[in-house]
């Protein structure tokens, strides 16, 4: 029997829960030092250091500035990117965000690191913040002068082309200006790596999503060849996007082993990581939706402002993936995109769980409710009216859908949740003044997975008794382990317990492509698959097992494009109309994936996602105040998402199998963190939208449903 759509147990968990993972943390390494950053208390000013108390602290190898940094700051990650903006390793004359990296101390152990850091002292000549986006875009503060901009990156779109009014001839047409707030990813595990460098060669060893993408900008960075770097990743307490690259932090651990010559260890604080360790969103969106008064979706068009932070690195490309989903699973005959990326007064900003594809569908979601409302339609109905029915499907923005059943996601979503008893027990709220309004939300999205399309790579070996693979994606939370065993193992014909399964050692396995985009399985999975197959065809002249010498297969598995994932989510919230406090009743989530390989991971994947989604729309928010002070710098600032704000959610799949490769199978690790926060936002609003409140933007905290339910109180009277 095959074991694809088997719920086999997460074979890494009883290490995991036993003797327990092997973390940065914890890799031994004889004599290494400590490094402890100090970082800038200032969001914009002209700095100086002075080192010589701390130098003075016994223990305190060295105290590192950014007069002592040899290598050229590091620039954004794509070459689209304005290149005028580079970060330095360590901030030279000027800093530009609160945590920005001032000086390194080196010391034998952490808590001397520690010490002597708290003694450098740093000079501080103010200089103009700027922390608002708008006001960033028009130039009056400038954070790079050599740049003559504060622009980063601009995108445009538009379909038909032209300036022509995309909206001549619609019968009612809808806006909204929406803030898709900075979101913390919030790793359980903080990042953090350890260098060491023998005869010229540097081992790295971290925490990472993508051991040979790490090695390839180490290498870069430091000005070697990449084969004079060697990445390897131990077990990765959760990514989330904010470990796709290595840090500046990482690239000065290298550099500082180098430069001491020893081994040297460098682990991020909590509260360092929330101020400046991985922010993802941050895009304000104009939104407008046009269509006809019988609930024909016709034209819509989306402005979005992304604050890059201080300097650009991958977040200035994200709006690519958020023209890309556009308009999601409509059809919208015509749209329109413009995105202009900006620097500000703030800490960097890089990729968080679904990267652009949940701010699109944030977007477009929230003003299908909007419209709904508008021609008093209710919006399961509205959203029926106008979802893609064929498939493939290419998009406007030529975005290929390669399979799906959209009105059979509605479907079934609407019949799980039970929709009608829903709004009946809603209908009888309103109509009895209950302080407890209830509030029912829903979205419907597509998301492409895989996208990148670059290649994998992975082994399989046979040593006599058991087999081994090792495969080129990097494991931080999705059960790797298990699902590599258990294709391998299908393959093969033995037991998923006779597999064992290696990953994140760029020396083991010279390529790989790493874990992002939700890529993994459609392209690390294959890729093993792939392996097999050849470790098989070697073996066939040998049967049984047990007769067959030991041997090696390798295997590149290059996927011929993405995958398009879709889903349909539900929330149902209780609103205090007293107090403003939110609480969800009930997720509902119908997701497709294609062909499920385990449906035990898939559910905790989505139920992952689903969480991380809801802390979006309810508690989660990176904020600042007018001077870039950041005001979330512990988790009892950052109103981090626990069990105690969720419910037992519910979830359904439906399987449409990926048509482009041999098991059918497309990304699911996102889809929780894409639908389920415009779901919840439209739930709060349709909670209190009988009270005249017309839109709230996320995170909906006690105090802000409050205010805007008192505003709109005034206004009525």
């Amino acid at each position: 029997m095959s074991l694809i759509g088997q719920p086999v147990r997460r074979v890494e968990d009883r290490r995991l829960l036993t003797s327990g993972g092997t973390y940065t943390p914890d890799l031994a390494e004889p004599g290494c030092l400590h490094l402890v950053l100090v970082r800038s208390a200032r969001a914009h000013a002209r700095v100086s250091v002075g080192t010589a108390r701390a130098e003075a602290l016994g223990g305190v190898v060295a105290v590192l500035t950014g007069d002592d940094v040899d290598v050229p700051p590091v620039p954004p990650e794509v070459g689209t990117i304005n290149q005028a903006m580079p970060q330095p390793l360590l901030a030279g004359q000027v800093v530009r965000y609160v945590g920005e990296p001032v000086a390194a101390v080196v010391a034998t152990t952490a808590a001397v690191a520690a010490d002597a850091a708290a003694l450098v002292e740093v000079g501080y000549e103010d200089l103009p913040v700027v922390v608002d986006p708008a006001e960033s875009a028009g130039g009056g503060v400038l954070l790079h002068p050599d740049a003559g901009t504060n622009v980063a990156l601009k995108l445009t779109f538009a379909r038909p082309p032209g300036r022509a009014d995309i909206f001549a001839g619609c019968e009612v047409v809808v806006s909204l200006r929406m803030v898709n707030q900075r979101l913390s990813a919030a790793p359980l595990e903080t990042r953090g790596g350890v260098a060491r460098w023998d005869d010229g060669r540097l081992t790295y060893r971290a925490g990472g999503q993508a051991a040979h993408l790490w090695r390839e900008k180490l290498a870069a960075a430091l000005g070697v060849a990449e084969e004079s770097v060697r990445v390897v990743t131990p077990d990765v307490g959760g990514a989330f996007g904010a470990k796709a690259f290595p840090g500046l932090e990482d690239i000065l651990t290298a550099w500082a082993a180098r430069r001491l010559g020893r081994p040297v260890r460098w682990t991020e604080t909590r509260s360092e990581n929330l101020v400046a360790g991985g922010h993802g969103r941050a895009q304000v969106q104009e939104a407008t939706l046009g269509g006809t008064r019988d609930g024909r979706l016709l034209a819509y068009q989306l402005n979005v402002l992304q604050d890059v932070g201080a300097y650009p690195r991958i977040a200035a490309v994200l709006p690519f993936w958020t023209r890309t989903m556009l308009t999601g699973p409509y059809r919208i005959a015509k749209a329109r995109f413009t995105a202009q990326c900006v620097v500000t007064n703030t800490a960097p900003v890089g990729s968080y769980r679904g990267a652009g594809q949940p701010e699109a569908v944030a977007a477009l979601e929230r003003m299908v409710d909007r419209f709904a409302a508008e021609i008093g339609c209710d919006p399961a109905e509205l959203r029926r009216r106008n979802l893609i029915d064929e498939f493939p499907h290419t998009a406007l923005t030529r975005a290929a859908y390669d399979s799906g059943d959209y009105h059979a996601l509605l479907d079934r979503l609407l019949a799980a949740s039970g929709y009608a008893g829903l709004r009946a027990e809603q209908a009888r709220r309103r109509e009895s003044g209950h302080p407890l309004q209830l509030g029912v939300g829903l979205s419907v999205f597509a998301e492409m997975t895989g996208a990148d399309a670059r290649p994998e790579h992975a082994t399989a070996a046979w040593d006599g008794t058991r087999f081994e693979v090792w495969a080129g994606t990097g494991c931080t939370g999705q059960g790797h382990e298990t699902s590599w065993a258990m294709l391998a193992a299908d393959v093969l014909g033995v037991p998923v317990d006779l597999v064992d399964v290696r990953q994140g050692d760029t020396d083991a396995l010279t390529a790989g492509g790493g874990t992002g985009g939700s890529r993994s399985l459609q392209t690390g999975g294959l890729a093993v698959r792939a392996a097999a197959l050849a470790l098989l065809d070697q073996a066939r002249e040998h049967l049984p097992w047990a007769e067959v010498p030991p041997m090696r297969a390798e295997a590149t598995y290059t996927p011929s494009g993405g995958t398009c994932s879709s889903g349909a989510h539900l929330a149902v919230v209780e609103v205090d109309t007293e107090t403003g406090r939110v609480r969800v009743r009930r997720i509902v989530a119908v997701d497709d994936a294609g062909t499920i390989l385990n449906p035990l991971l898939a559910e905790g994947q989505i139920h992952g996602g689903l969480a991380q989604g809801v802390g979006q729309a309810l508690t989660e928010e990176v904020s600042y105040a007018g001077d870039g002070r950041p005001l979330h710098p512990t988790l009892a600032h950052y109103a981090f998402i626990t069990a105690a704000e969720l419910p037992s959610f519910e979830t359904v799949t439906l399987e449409t199998p990926a048509p482009g490769n041999p098991l059918g199978v497309k990304g699911l690790g996102e889809s929780g963190a894409v639908g389920v926060p415009p779901a919840v936002q439209n739930a709060v609003v349709d909670a209190l939208a009988h009270l005249g409140v017309r839109h709230l933007d996320m995170p909906a905290t006690p105090e802000k449903v409050w205010r805007s339910l008192q505003r709109s109180l005034e206004a009525g009277t």
